[in-house]
């Protein structure tokens, strides 16, 4: 097993952030968060100059495994993409209207059906521009740092994960409702920043909290959002926070258990349609 990272100037700290300039472990104290990554004291007051040699080589090896937020670049691509697609396929301004929007949105008797996979494919579909366009600036905003902390693997699990903890809660709040949009996954975002947080890592800059209760404010006083899939989606991003901060010495626990969150949650969701 792979030694923990831990932060060059707290040893005794572990850590899953390296500064994005030399690649060296960072823990909450000694992070600084700037326009583009995450730097060590030594380099936040550096950007943009020329490192020594050393640093630079070690860089190159840092840059080709965190080549910056691709996984949420990719995520508001292929959202973008399946709304677009689904306008030429003859949908509607507003999302609805399409083959991609009548088999791939949520709704609780066609999962009881079998048609499970409207689990995941919601979370790609949105009611319309508007809809998409602010789930995707939040997920622009607030994605990058986390992808940064857990890396693209793990990050993109907790998206997926979160995303069907969203579902399962949409399900169990309104089977009936005709549910779709990323803000499951990207709830999970913010539970997994705020339990983060709670341990006294800071992806948010300790906004967390603020970014939470705001947003839950919003969601129970605004009629026709899905509090079931927003509540479901923090459950979710926070359970599988939780088991990766705490299982860190064994990664390969941690990633069977964020998975395992997955799993339960298609399994709430295929219990509640069939009662």
């Amino acid at each position: 097993m792979d030694e923990p990272l831990r932060c060059y100037r707290h040893p005794e700290r572990e850590t899953y952030v390296s500064c994005s300039d030399c690649g060296r472990g960072i823990c909450p104290d000694c992070m600084t968060f700037g326009p583009v990554g995450i730097r060590c004291p030594d380099h936040a007051s550096t950007a943009g100059k020329a490192a020594a040699p050393r640093r630079a080589a070690r860089r190159t090896s840092v840059s080709l495994s965190r080549s910056g937020p691709v996984v949420t670049f990719t995520l508001i691509g292929v959202n973008v993409g399946v709304y677009l697609l689904a306008l030429l396929m003859g949908g509607q301004i507003n999302g609805t209207g399409s083959w991609i929007y009548e088999n791939g949105v949520l709704f609780g008797p066609a999962v009881a059906n079998g048609d499970w996979w409207r689990l995941v494919t919601a979370m790609f579909l949105h009611y319309g521009i508007l809809h998409l366009g602010m789930n995707m600036l939040v997920l622009w905003i607030i994605g990058p740092p986390l992808e940064e902390y857990f890396g693209h693997g793990r990050y993109l699990l907790v998206y997926v994960v979160s995303g069907l903890a969203g579902s399962a809660g949409a399900l169990i709040w309104s089977p009936n409702a005709l549910t779709v949009g990323a803000s499951g996954a990207i709830w999970g975002i913010m539970g997994a920043a705020l339990v983060l947080e709670a341990r006294k890592i800071y992806v948010f800059g300790g906004q967390a909290m603020g970014l939470v209760v705001f947003n839950l404010a919003i969601t129970f006083l605004i009629p026709g959002i899905s509090i079931g899939g927003h509540v479901g989606g923090l459950i979710g991003g926070g359970l599988c926070a939780f088991a990766f901060s705490s299982l860190r010495r064994m990664p390969a626990l941690a990633t069977l258990s964020v998975a395992a969150v997955g799993a339960l949650s298609v399994a709430l969701a295929v219990s509640q349609v069939q009662l």
